[in-house]
């Protein structure tokens, strides 16, 4: 019995220590986290200092330049009238004769910025200031100060504005290339006009593309919450540093459904520099035509895997040409760059700037070749291949896989802008044909079947009697948009 009730006791004083160090242990935790708490709440108080709130007028004028001096003006208007159909004048209401035709209309958005610059230099979207008429301010502590454009850049949606001021809090640039996926971020901005909000979230992917938002996307997706207001305002590491220019959300809606975009603090550097000390962009500029790799091409070409850009053309009197580079080339690395896809290479050589000196590795018939050159700059207006015309028959037609194809024309080569002789039209396509299914369509130039260039309909006719068409055809297609390669096979 005695040693029963020294068992019990034990344990019971046992049950008691562990109980204590449990609430020790939680107790230390709540510190922590409180501790953190507040680490993270001081960060933003810095953090907010130095970013502004962005309030911009415009003045809406006709596709003629006039100033529309009535809202009713809207209803005249061409744009107006396609775009927005369901925003009419009351039924059987005519707009009323105007008391003050001088009377100016303005629209009045709103934005935010970060200042990156003590002297005054802001960072902000261009959709918020590239169209504006009147650009305010306002600072963190309600001073409100007149903004000028210093340049903008729409193909990224990136814009600097510059106040008068000196020794103004800065927002440290981070390195976003460095962030990974998972790690917490900060949004700050003027969201419904809300100054300084502030929302917390993490970053959900890295280097998003193919949005459909800029001509130039590498976008930081994240859940933090980001609305309208917000556009121009940093996304801030936990080490208070920006890392990314909050630029577009993706909804349903028309707010926060819990994916937003920043352009990465990389990309948006190099372009405010050049702002700031140009006025304008300047980008690089290989001169080549690209497609991403599919799986069907990975095999086609004998790839070890998808990663790389495919080379579909490669244009006169560029730096691709001088450089040797081929159609049916992959570049897989620039300089110590490895390249994911199309998108990647295409902002890599932007990035790389115009005249930069360049080392692309790429894989040429199952072999890696290494070459050196030095980029153009990109041309301001790209020149687009017009769509041709539906071809006049001219002679025998031949059909492969539903495709049926003819002599190119030298009337249709021309409206193309190639050379007659470098190709086959599609003259038509059978409805649930494997062409169809591929995509093709009457229009599209045949240049090249399984790398070999096609000059006429013999030549086609010849290398399609010895292809066999369930193993699969590689086809170099030319459309409107440029050139790409299409893996076509029987069903």
């Amino acid at each position: 019995m005695q040693i029963q009730f020294k068992l019990l006791t034990l344990i019971f004083l046992t049950v008691i220590f562990c109980f204590g160090q449990v609430a020790a242990q939680n107790s230390d935790d709540l510190e922590q986290m409180i501790r953190a708490s507040k680490t993270r709440a001081i960060l933003v108080q810095n953090v907010r200092k130095a970013v502004v709130h962005i309030k911009v007028e415009k003045i809406v004028r006709n596709p003629d330049g006039k100033m529309l001096n009535n809202p009713m003006d809207l209803y005249n208007d061409e744009f107006f009238r396609r775009f927005f159909p369901e925003l009419r004048p009351p039924k059987n209401q005519q707009p009323k004769k105007r008391q003050n035709p001088n009377r100016e209309f303005r629209q009045q958005g709103m934005g935010s910025g970060s200042i990156i610059d003590s002297k005054g230099y802001i960072l902000t979207n261009h959709h918020v200031v590239g169209e504006a008429d009147r650009i305010l301010v306002i600072l963190y502590d309600g001073t409100e100060k007149e903004a000028k454009l210093v340049g903008t850049d729409p193909e990224t949606d990136i814009a600097v504005i510059k106040i008068e001021g000196n020794g103004l809090p800065v927002l440290p640039m981070g390195n976003s290339d460095e962030i990974l996926v998972g790690e917490d971020v900060i949004a700050v901005g003027n969201p419904f006009g809300l100054i300084q909000t502030v929302t917390y979230g993490i970053v959900s992917a890295k280097g998003r593309s193919n949005v459909g938002i800029n001509e130039y996307e590498n976008f930081i997706q994240t859940d933090a919450a980001i609305n309208p207001g917000n556009s121009g305002g940093p996304l801030v590491s936990l080490r208070g540093e920006i890392i990314g220019v909050n630029s577009a959300i993706y909804t349903r809606s028309g707010g926060y459904q819990g994916i937003g975009f920043a352009v990465p603090i990389n990309m948006a550097r190099k372009i405010m520099r050049d702002l700031i000390n140009t006025g304008s962009v300047s980008r690089g500029w290989l001169g080549v035509g690209i497609q991403d790799v599919s799986h069907d091409l990975m095999q086609a070409f004998k790839l070890e895997n998808t990663k790389g850009s495919l080379i579909t053309g490669v244009m006169q009197d560029t730096p691709a040409q001088k450089a040797g580079m081929h159609k049916g080339d992959v570049v897989i690395r620039i300089n110590e760059i490895s390249i994911r896809d199309s998108n990647h290479l295409r902002n890599e050589i932007a990035n790389a700037g115009a005249f930069a000196e360049i080392e692309i590795e790429l894989v040429r018939d199952g072999k890696s070749i290494i070459i050196k050159l030095k980029l153009d700059e990109r041309p301001k207006k790209l020149g687009q291949i017009k769509i041709a015309p539906k071809p006049i028959p001219t002679t025998e037609q031949v059909e492969m896989l539903g495709m049926i194809v003819e002599e190119l024309t030298e009337e249709t080569a021309k409206e193309l802008g190639i050379e007659s002789g470098s190709g086959i039209v599609i003259v038509e396509v059978k409805p649930g044909s494997p062409a169809e299914k591929t995509g093709l369509l009457p229009g599209m130039i045949v240049q090249e079947v399984e790398r070999h260039a096609i000059a006429n309909l013999n030549y086609f006719k010849k290398l399609a009697s010895e292809l066999d068409p369930q193993k699969g055809i590689l086809l170099l297609i030319t459309t409107a948009n440029g050139s790409r390669y299409i893996f076509l096979q029987a069903n």
